[in-house]
C-alpha cells in the first residue's frame, strides 16, 4: 500500500513523491504571514534597520531553516515562486535587491559543511569518507575527503554529495 498524504517531520514537509512543492506552499504562507507582522511593527513606528533585524531573523531564519536537506528537491517553479516571494520582500525594503534564494541555499549548504568537515564529533561527519593519501602536484581542494559515486538523481540531491562535487572541475 503506497503512503498518500504528507507529513511534516521537523518542521519540514515531505510528501510522497519526495518534492519541496508542499513544504514551498507552507513556508510560502508562514512568511507572508510573518510579513504582514513586519507590516503592523512598520505603522508602529519601528525603525528601517530594526525592521531589516527583525525581517532576517524571521523570515529568512524560516527560509532556510533545514534548507540544505530539502532544497535539492524543489523543482524550477519552487524556485520561481522562492524568488518572487524574495522580489517582493526587496520591494518592501527588508532586505536588498541583489539577495537571491539560490545564494542564500548556497551560504546555507557551505555552511553546515564547513561544520561537518571541522567537526569530528558531528553526527553526519562518519559519512564523509577519507580521502586516501596521494601527492599530486595540482590545485588544491577545499576538503579532504574522498568522492562518492553518484550513482542516481536522488544522490544528486543528497546534501552530503552535492558539498563534496561542489567545486570540481
Amino acid at each position: 500500500m503506497l503512503w498518500a498524504g504528507k507529513l511534516t517531520i521537523l518542521g519540514v514537509v515531505v510528501n510522497n513523491s519526495l518534492t519541496a512543492t508542499d513544504h514551498v506552499s507552507s513556508l510560502l504562507a508562514s512568511c507572508s504571514s510573518l510579513l504582514y507582522a513586519l507590516r503592523v511593527l512598520r505603522c508602529h513606528g519601528l525603525g528601517d534597520q530594526s525592521l531589516k533585524d527583525v525581517f532576517h531573523a524571521t523570515v529568512i531564519g524560516k527560509l532556510t531553516y533545514c534548507a540544505p536537506a530539502w532544497h535539492g528537491f524543489c523543482s524550477s517553479a519552487d524556485y520561481v515562486r522562492l524568488e518572487s516571494f524574495l522580489r517582493r520582500c526587496a520591494k518592501l525594503g527588508y532586505v536588498e535587491r541583489s539577495a537571491t534564494v539560490t545564494s542564500m541555499f548556497l551560504e546555507a549548504d557551505d555552511a553546515l559543511f564547513r561544520r561537518i568537515l571541522h567537526n569530528e564529533t558531528h553526527v553526519l561527519h562518519t559519512f564523509l569518507p577519507e580521502r586516501p593519501l596521494i601527492v599530486y602536484s595540482i590545485r588544491t581542494k577545499t576538503h579532504n575527503k574522498s568522492l562518492i559515486c553518484i550513482t542516481s538523481d536522488l544522490n544528486e540531491r543528497n546534501f552530503i554529495v552535492r558539498s563534496l562535487y561542489k567545486n570540481c572541475y
